[in-house]
């Protein structure tokens, strides 16, 4: 079992099992046995919003003990928070996997997931360090005439009007 702890401080347990993967086809329609195919670790991860809804629904008796509802867990869930959600509920669907191969394989998809988001990470990083926001500016004011406004004269200063 995996824990992450969410914005309002709370722990929670996230424990994949047939129990939890029939709750969370039964709630939202979602298979978590698709992981296999990889398809469904990038729907999750593009879609924060469909994977909380997945973690809520497979912490949903812990919340439901705590009386935390689905709007209240959500609230929780912004920033490291859905990071860590996200690991855990990954980490867990590997664990969950019968065959001693599906899970080898599906730790390397998850492995080179996280490599490839590390490295698309690291490739915008460097690209937003060789930005010089003042050259930017510069050529744009330069391009554009250097004028702040370009706005036609109003008919009451022209000499017609």
């Amino acid at each position: 079992m995996k824990t992450f702890t969410d914005n309002a401080g709370r722990t929670w347990t996230v424990a994949i099992n047939v129990d939890t993967i029939k709750r969370v086809r039964d709630l939202l329609e979602v298979d978590l046995l698709e992981v296999l195919d990889g398809k469904l670790i990038e729907k999750l991860y593009r879609d924060p919003v469909l994977l909380c809804d997945v973690v809520y629904a497979a912490c949903k008796p812990e919340a439901d003990a705590r009386n935390v509802t689905d709007v209240d867990f959500g609230r929780a869930m912004a920033g490291d928070a859905i990071e860590h959600a996200t690991k855990a509920l990954f980490e867990e669907l590997v664990g969950f996997s019968p065959s001693p191969r599906d899970r080898a394989n599906l730790q390397r998809v998850l492995e080179t997931t996280w490599s490839v988001m590390d490295k698309a990470r690291d490739v915008v990083e460097a690209r937003l360090a060789m930005v010089d926001a003042d050259q930017i500016v510069a050529q744009a004011l330069a391009t554009s005439g250097g004028s702040s406004g370009s706005a036609p004269e109003s008919p009451a200063s022209s000499p017609d009007g």
